[in-house]
């Protein structure tokens, strides 16, 4: 797998098919967000017509949609454990999210809700286990995994690039179906790929763990009962034999998935049989988390609220040409590219210096960046009141610090979930990493719909409510580092 003449930058190999995977997935996957809200919110009639929802049952699907991507990424993760083995799980993902665009690219509204579903289904058994084979590609003393890791998270900006310009322009200036199917032909490119060059992974995931088969069978036999009920639930909400009320759904969603998180908090902390070092270690864990639940919430705004804002409220116009609404989300990654090099030098040049802050004072930083980046939208909100469209600086601003929010928080977080977590539990704690990525999602979806009830009017209440619960989550952790943040401080860190 190490061959030197025959790498991958310098890497395993199998990096290079998992590179290309992710690539075609991010592409679908962010190609077809993008164009989500604008087609549930857009007019019902005309050539490219949308569905002509309101904004609050669109941005309730949406964070339903976002929740459940991540949230299956924790049944994912099991299934792949304890039935299929990583590598089967990434193929059988990959062929589904395929299948769930094409479907999307039918223009039948139920076709709409099956895609949706196809594409949960899919993404919960890909996104999780492809990033835990790129760690089996590496022995554990293998310096060069964090690198590797580095190299894997660039295939997210690049298919992400590629999924906003082709399916953007697409879905925007031909027709909506057009773009829900070029993310399809997407992922069909990575499937295929991912079957030509899968066997340069090896083995690397290529087997669930070891059990006795008799345990295994049954481990099946409750999966399979499990999905005939997710299936016939789903059923009968299409037929429309079971009505959901979307906004009343995305509440409850979030109450749930809250609900199980705490409660896996408290089970490791009382009833897991930890020491008191590891139960110091879940207490720092759980107040990320909560951080970083209340940032994904504001980060997800892109394909929600701030859409929306693009497209209403901002001049998209240059040189007689004006470009898709969705084009505008080519800010983050790009943002990214540029200044994950910056982030990490910095992080670096603090710690030889012995100024490296703590985890929590990174997660603050993340949170004030976040805050920011929605004071700068009410200070837009203002003048597009006053006067719209405004120009597309304003969002160019708050993507900004967004980005540089994310930078200081995200990568951060993966880094602590991998190093606080107790051993036995690594595993199940990157799945409540997800989680709050899951939350995040939900209450994205529920916090744009009432920005967005009655136009620009109800934004500035919304992000000024965001904006405290962002510097009163930031205020708590400032305080709190100081009492646990010593056993947190970054320069212990790996690289």
């Amino acid at each position: 797998m190490n061959e030197s003449t025959h790498g991958f930058f310098g890497h395993p190999i199998g990096l290079k098919t998992l590179f290309l995977t992710e690539m075609w997935e991010r592409m679908s996957y962010y190609g077809m967000r993008a164009l989500l809200v604008l087609y549930m919110t857009g007019v019902a009639t005309g050539i490219n017509g949308g569905l002509g929802w309101s904004q609050m049952d669109a941005q309730a699907i949406y964070g339903i949609y976002v929740g459940m991507v991540y949230f299956m990424v924790v049944p994912g993760g099991w299934v792949a454990d304890n039935l299929l083995g990583h590598q089967r799980a990434v193929l059988y993902g990959a062929i589904i999210i395929a299948m769930g665009h094409l479907t999307l690219a039918v223009p039948v509204e139920h076709s709409f809700f099956l895609g949706l579903a196809l594409v949960v289904l899919g993404t919960g058994l890909l996104k999780g286990n492809i990033s835990t084979i790129v760690g089996k590609l590496y022995a554990d003393d293998d310096k060069r995994q964090d690198s590797g890791f580095t190299i894997f998270y660039m295939s997210i900006n690049i298919g992400s690039t590629i999924g906003y310009g082709i399916c953007g322009y697409l879905g925007e200036k031909v027709g909506w179906h057009w773009g829900f199917g070029a993310a399809g032909v997407g992922m069909i490119f990575g499937v295929f790929q991912y079957i030509r060059n899968r066997h340069l992974l090896g083995d690397a995931g290529a087997s669930p763990n070891p059990m006795p088969e008799e345990r295994r069978q049954k481990l099946l036999g409750y999966t399979k009962i499990a999905f005939a009920i997710v299936v016939v639930l789903f059923a009968l909400v299409l037929t429309g034999v079971v009505t959901v009320e979307p906004t009343v759904f995305a509440e409850n969603f979030a109450y749930f998935l809250t609900t199980l998180a705490g409660v896996y908090f408290i089970y490791l902390y009382f009833f897991a049989g930890l020491n008191v070092n590891e139960r110091k270690n879940i207490t720092l864990l759980f107040l990320l988390f909560i951080a970083a639940a209340a940032f994904w919430s504001g980060f997800d705004q892109s394909g929600g609220s701030l859409n929306i804002f693009a497209r209403d409220y901002t001049d998209l116009t240059y040189f007689d040409f004006t470009m898709p609404v969705s084009w505008v989300q080519f800010i983050n990654p790009i943002y990214v590219v540029i200044f994950a090099p910056i982030f990490a030098g910095l992080w670096a040049q603090l710690a030889r210096r012995n100024l490296d802050p703590s985890l929590p004072l990174k997660f603050v930083i993340g949170l004030v960046f976040m805050g920011i980046s929605f004071l700068i939208m009410l200070v837009a909100v203002d003048l597009a009141l006053e006067s719209a469209p405004i120009g597309l600086q304003w969002l160019l601003l708050t993507y900004l610090f967004q980005t540089w929010g994310e930078l200081a928080l995200s990568p951060i977080g993966l880094s602590a979930f991998a190093r606080y977590s107790p051993k036995k539990y690594v595993g199940q704690m990157f799945g409540l990493w997800f989680l709050a990525s899951a939350i995040g999602g939900v209450m994205a979806g529920l916090l744009g719909g009432e920005a967005l009830g009655d136009g620009l009017n109800s934004m500035s209440p919304v992000f000024s409510y965001m904006i405290k619960y962002y510097f009163v989550i930031a205020v708590v952790l400032v305080f709190l580092s100081y009492i646990i943040g010593r056993k947190a401080k970054s320069s212990e860190e790996p690289g």
